[in-house]
């Protein structure tokens, strides 16, 4: 009988995270103060953030030791299994094998909770009651909410609008454990209400969402922010995804020449990548593939700038591939994914050459998210499709090349609560969209000037 499933004991669960920061040539420009546009200092980021989060942040050493806590509750779903895509490789005729690495067996159905608790657990520390945050699709929302439950946090939530509506069971998840969750933009922050004075019918942004949140934290003593990706520290917890891969893979003799992972903010494919990047860093032959989708195509067509992390400019400027911090995707954008900037660590990377990236429309996208359906048996999440359609892109170039290559791909989460998204595909409701050169031209023309 084939293997199909690599699985650790709860024992292999990683006792520390890994710190690219370490390893890498360039480390990213330092984060600057939106007013001064000086570099900011851990006193800047008191407000909204505990300290220990902000220690991780600009930390350079390589380990950083998983508390206790932290890790007993990554016990409910962790080790997360790697599966050897057999029936995929069958469908394909391949000579490639396949691996994925599935979160969607973490309480929430995503990658997500591998950072929101340790996010709450350090707040929950510093003696913070509650936390304000945004989402996109619903995948962060719902992680934090399970962390705020799970460590009696009151938690806020300012859902990116027109997700709000297309994915109505993300809400009703984040609620069921205690959230209370905003369409945003919303009338709850002044940030909101000005950018519904702008447009009534705003469908809103994660830069929105992030706005409403950050301002939700800083006039709350009891209340911290906490964000889903692009940060340092939320690439370092997810670090545990490709850490327990190297294991798995090591348990088979097998070892990846690609490493694919969807990007949004960043911090799904930091996840799966960053521990093989070390590697390549060393000397390793290795690719590593971040998908993104055309409707949002940060890296593809962004610039390597310092731009705000939200649309208001209440965040600090980052070094970081963006699009504009006022970019506001597509209505018709099915899924996540939907970040105008990336994280700064994997924009350093992706500048310095160490990475690669694609971007794809969603009709390939929901194309080989059915493929893998029908072979794999798991539905996925739109974001993770992205990941699933570069792994058979590649795997189809082994077949035509008549060579035998080993393809890693993070399946960062199921696609349960993300059906209306398959419905549309299904009646011919999505639409192949490119975000217009004339627009990303227009938006940029705002980024400050450092």
């Amino acid at each position: 009988m084939q293997q199909t499933k690599i699985v650790l004991p709860d024992r292999d669960i990683p006792k520390k995270w890994y710190n690219i920061m370490a390893d890498m040539p360039n480390k990213p420009k330092p984060p600057l103060h939106p007013g001064t546009k000086q570099p900011a200092g851990p006193d800047d980021l008191t407000p909204i953030f505990p300290m220990d989060l902000i220690l991780q942040e600009v930390s350079t050493d390589r380990w950083i030791d998983i508390p206790e806590e932290v890790l007993d509750i990554y016990t409910l779903w962790r080790p997360a299994p790697l599966f050897r895509a057999h029936r995929l490789e069958a469908a394909l005729k391949t000579p490639a094998k396949i691996y994925y690495k599935y979160e969607g067996v973490s309480p929430a159905g995503s990658h997500k909770p591998n950072t929101s608790i340790p996010q709450a657990y350090y707040n929950k520390k510093s003696g913070i009651k509650r936390i304000a945050t945004e989402t996109g699709a619903g995948q962060w929302g719902s992680a934090i909410a399970l962390a705020g439950k799970l460590f009696g946090l009151e938690v806020t939530v300012y859902m990116v609008k027109i997700s709000f509506s297309q994915k109505p069971y993300r809400r009703v998840m984040m609620e069921t454990w205690g959230a209370t969750v905003h369409a945003s933009p919303s009338n709850v922050t002044n940030s909101g209400r000005k950018f519904l004075e702008q447009d009534p019918d705003s469908p809103g942004s994660l830069g929105i969402a992030i706005s409403e949140a950050v301002e939700d934290a800083a006039t709350h003593d009891d209340t911290n922010y906490a964000l889903g990706s692009v940060l340092n520290h939320v690439c370092l917890h997810q670090t545990v995804i490709g850490l327990e891969a190297k294991q798995q893979l090591e348990l088979v003799g097998d070892y990846p020449d690609i490493v694919i992972g969807c990007c949004g903010g960043g911090s799904n494919f930091a996840g799966i990548s960053f521990p093989f990047i070390h590697d390549k860093i060393n000397g390793r032959q290795l690719r590593a593939i971040a998908v993104e989708p055309s409707s949002c195509p940060t890296l593809t067509k962004g610039e390597f700038r310092y731009d705000y992390g939200d649309s208001a400019g209440l965040t600090p400027l980052m070094s970081m591939y963006t699009l504009g911090h006022d970019f506001i995707p597509s209505g018709i954008h099915a899924g996540g994914l939907r970040y105008h900037g990336d994280s700064a660590l994997v924009s350093q990377l992706y500048h310095d050459k160490l990475i690669e990236a694609r971007a794809y429309t969603q009709t390939p996208v929901f194309e080989a998210a059915l493929l893998f359906s029908g072979t794999e048996g798991i539905i996925p999440a739109p974001e993770s499709s992205h990941a699933i359609r570069a792994a058979i892109d590649e795997a189809l170039l082994c077949k035509e090349e008549g060579k035998q290559k080993t393809i890693l791909f993070n399946l960062s989460g199921h696609g349960y609560l993300d059906l209306q998204a398959y419905a549309d595909y299904k009646e011919g409701k999505l639409i192949d969209h490119e975000h217009p050169e004339e627009e990303i031209r227009k938006a940029l023309e705002k980024l400050p000037v450092i």
